[in-house]
């Protein structure tokens, strides 16, 4: 069976995950660019929630690339320390170096994180090599891999992502990631993939009256949040 990691970062969506049965959560915030590191708050919320499956924190320190500097480092390995402390099952972490992996950020990660499972997010699909990078991955001990095969969209790239699978057999997890739609679930899960993971968003409309920021203009208005149908229809296309 193909197991269903949702992407969650407000409360609503944590309730619905927990409802629907969902396999388990990447919980994040601001989805929209990406995701960053979610607030102590959210993860205590998530962790505490009754039915809640396993939550995995996505620790990103900002916006951009994934090439960090040793202050942005330190905070990375605080701030798995302290998702880890609050109960969460795992952390989501990536780092890139001249087109490679960042294999000492990723060794570090692992020494805080212990026992509990690391996944490697979409820093994966701006590797120059990515096929050759699932050896060195896997022999640092990352658990699994989130990647769209370098695509926008995954179901855009099923060729590259089936070769990804069968590199990585059973050294490493390979999960499907990146604008997954329920009608896209039956062609990806062909690949061979293990996991999918998936957002299953929608906007709410929200005016804004005043301007906030560069990205945040009076008069534009939504953010989005989990669209529980969506999810319902991802999880209903991997079981049937």
């Amino acid at each position: 069976m193909v197991d269903f990691e949702l992407a969650v970062q407000d409360p609503p969506g944590l309730t619905i995950a927990a409802r629907l049965g969902v396999d388990r959560i990447e919980l994040c915030s601001a989805l929209p660019v990406g995701g960053v590191t979610p607030s102590l708050g959210l993860v205590e919320t998530a962790v505490a929630m009754p039915g809640m499956p396993p939550v995995h924190v996505l620790v990103r320190p900002r916006l951009g690339g994934f090439d960090y500097s040793p202050d942005e480092v330190a905070l990375i390995l605080r701030d798995v320390r302290h998702v880890l402390a609050a109960g969460a099952a795992g952390v989501v972490i990536g780092g890139v170096r001249d087109g490679r992996v960042d294999q000492d950020l990723v060794r570090r990660v692992l020494d805080v994180a212990a026992s509990c499972p690391v996944t490697f997010h979409r820093a994966f699909d701006t590797l120059s090599d990515p096929a050759g990078a699932i050896g060195t991955l896997a022999a640092l001990g990352v658990r699994r891999i989130l990647t769209s095969a370098g695509a926008a969209s995954v179901a855009d790239a099923l060729p590259f992502l089936a070769e990804l699978v069968a590199v990585a057999g059973d050294r490493i997890e390979i999960m499907a990631g990146g604008g997954v739609r329920p009608d896209d679930v039956e062609k990806i899960v062909r690949t061979g993939v293990p996991a999918i993971h998936a957002s299953a968003k929608r906007t709410v409309p929200s005016a804004v009256g005043v301007t906030l920021g560069t990205a945040a203009r009076a008069g534009e208005s939504g953010f989005e949040t989990t669209d529980e149908a969506a999810a319902a229809r991802i999880i209903a296309a991997l079981r049937a």
